[in-house]
C-alpha cells in the first residue's frame, strides 16, 4: 500500500475512476437513446475494435512501459520513446487498414455498419497517440500528469458524446468517439520527434519480441470480452447482443479497482522482478485489500440485482438480471486471479506463458458457447465467459507461482 501512495497511485486511481464513470455514463446514455438494432450494431463494431486496440503499434507502448521502467537515465528513456513511437506508428497504420477490411464480413448483414467501421478506424489511430503518451508519462514517474491527461480526455470526451449524440443521434456519437483520443495530442511535444538518436542499450529484437508477446497476450485476453459479443451475434440477433451488453456493462467495469493498483505499481514491479520477498509481500497486501472488496461488491450486487438493472437500464432489460449476477461473480473472481497474476507475469517479463494461456482460454470460450448458448441464450454466454475467465485466472496463478518458486 505504501508503494501505491509513494507512486501517487491515488492520482491513477481517481483518473481510472473518472474514466470508468465516463465510459459507463456514455454507454448508459447510448443504451437509452439508440434503438436496440443500432446499439447492437455499434456493440459489434466496438467488439472488433476491442480486439485490435491491444495490438496498437504492435506492442510499442508495452515495450516502452516495461523497458523504460528498467533504466534510470532520462536521455535513454526519451531515446527509447522516440524510436518506439516512429516504428510503432508505421505498424499502427497497417493495423488500421486490416481493421477496416474486417468490415467487409459484416456489410451484408447489418445496415450502415460500414460507416460505423470508418469512425472506429479513425479512433484506432487516435488511440495509438493516446496510449503512447500515457506510457511515456508513466516511465518518467509522472503519475499526476498521467491522471490529468486521462481526466481531460475522458471528461471532454463524455461531454462531446452526450452533446453530439443528443443533437445528431448515432452519427453524433460516432464523431465524438472518433475525435476523443486525439485530445491527447495536446500533450505531444514537437521535440519528441527531433534528434532521434538511439542511445538506449536494449536489444531491438528483445524490445519487439516483448511488445509483440504483450500485444498478443492483451489481444487474446481482451478478445474474451469481444468474442462473447461476436459469438452471440452469430448465434442470435442484435437484440440478444444488446441484452448481454447490458448484463456485462457494470461487472466488466469493476475491474478498474484492481487495474489501478497494478498499473500504478507496474514500474516498481518491473524493477523488482527478481525480488522474491517483494513479490510475495505484494500479493499478500493485494489480497488483504481485494478479498473484502470483492465480497462486498458481489454481496451488494446479488441483493439488489433487480433494482440495479431497472435503475440503470429500465425494465425492458429485466431478462438480463440472471446473466448480470453470473458475470458479477465472474469479474469479482477475475480481480482476484486474472488481473493480479496476468499483470505480475507481464511485469516480470514472462509474456510467453501469458500468451499461451490466453490462446487456450480463447479456444475454450467458443467450445463452452457452442454447448450453452443454444440452450440458455444470453445466460449461456454469461456462463461460457465466466468459465473461460476462471480457467484463465487459475492457469495464470499456477504459472506465476512456478516462476516465483524458481527465484532464489
Amino acid at each position: 500500500m505504501q508503494h501505491f501512495f509513494r507512486n501517487k497511485g491515488q492520482h491513477v486511481f481517481l483518473s481510472l475512476l473518472v474514466a470508468k464513470i465516463c465510459a459507463f455514463l456514455g454507454s448508459l446514455f447510448i443504451i437509452r437513446i439508440l434503438p436496440e438494432s443500432e446499439f447492437g450494431t455499434v456493440s459489434i463494431v466496438a467488439s472488433v475494435f476491442a480486439i485490435f486496440a491491444p495490438f496498437s503499434g504492435f506492442g510499442s507502448q508495452q515495450s516502452l512501459l516495461r523497458f523504460g521502467s528498467l533504466t534510470d537515465e532520462n536521455d535513454k528513456k526519451r531515446s527509447l520513446s522516440r524510436y518506439l513511437f516512429i516504428k510503432g506508428f508505421g505498424f499502427q497504420v497497417l493495423l488500421t487498414a486490416v481493421f477496416f477490411l474486417v468490415s467487409l464480413f459484416y456489410v451484408n448483414r447489418y445496415e450502415d455498419i460500414l460507416y460505423v467501421f470508418i469512425f472506429f478506424a479513425i479512433r484506432l489511430i487516435g488511440f495509438y497517440f493516446f496510449t503512447h503518451i500515457q506510457s511515456e508519462l508513466r516511465i518518467f514517474g509522472k503519475n499526476s500528469e498521467f491522471a490529468k491527461l486521462n481526466n481531460i480526455v475522458n471528461t471532454t470526451g463524455l461531454f462531446l458524446l452526450l452533446s453530439f449524440s443528443y443533437f445528431w443521434g448515432l452519427y453524433g456519437y460516432l464523431i465524438a468517439l472518433a475525435a476523443t483520443p486525439f485530445l491527447a495530442l495536446f500533450w505531444f511535444k514537437e521535440n519528441d520527434l527531433k534528434n532521434i538518436t538511439e542511445t538506449f542499450s536494449f536489444n531491438k529484437k528483445e524490445l519487439w519480441n516483448y511488445g509483440l508477446h504483450a500485444s498478443g497476450t492483451a489481444l487474446l485476453s481482451d478478445t474474451l470480452f469481444s468474442a462473447d459479443i461476436l459469438l452471440l451475434s452469430a448465434f442470435m440477433n442484435a437484440s440478444a447482443v444488446a441484452a448481454y451488453k447490458v448484463a456485462i456493462l457494470i461487472p466488466a467495469n469493476i475491474t478498474f479497482l484492481a487495474l489501478t493498483f497494478t498499473q500504478s505499481d507496474f514500474p516498481v514491479l518491473a524493477k523488482n522482478y527478481q525480488n522474491k520477498a517483494f513479490l510475495k509481500n505484494y500479493i499478500f497486501n493485494y489480497y488483504k485489500i481485494f478479498l473484502p472488496v470483492t465480497a462486498l461488491i458481489f454481496g451488494i450486487g446479488f441483493i439488489f440485482k433487480s433494482e440495479v438493472i431497472q435503475l440503470f437500464f429500465t425494465s425492458k432489460y429485466e431478462e438480463s438480471t440472471l446473466p448480470f449476477i453470473i458475470l458479477l461473480a465472474a469479474f469479482c473472481g477475475n480481480m482476484l486471479l486474472r488481473n493480479l497474476y496476468g499483470n505480475l507475469l507481464s511485469a516480470v517479463g514472462k509474456m510467453k506463458a501469458n500468451t499461451l494461456i490466453s490462446v487456450f482460454t480463447l479456444v475454450m470460450l467458443p467450445i463452452f458457447a457452442l454447448f450453452l448458448v443454444g440452450h440458455y441464450g444470453v445466460t449461456g454466454m454469461a456462463v461460457s465467459l465466466s468459465l473461460s475467465m476462471l480457467l484463465n485466472g487459475l492457469m495464470l496463478m499456477i504459472s506465476f507461482y512456478i516462476y516465483l518458486k524458481n527465484l532464489k
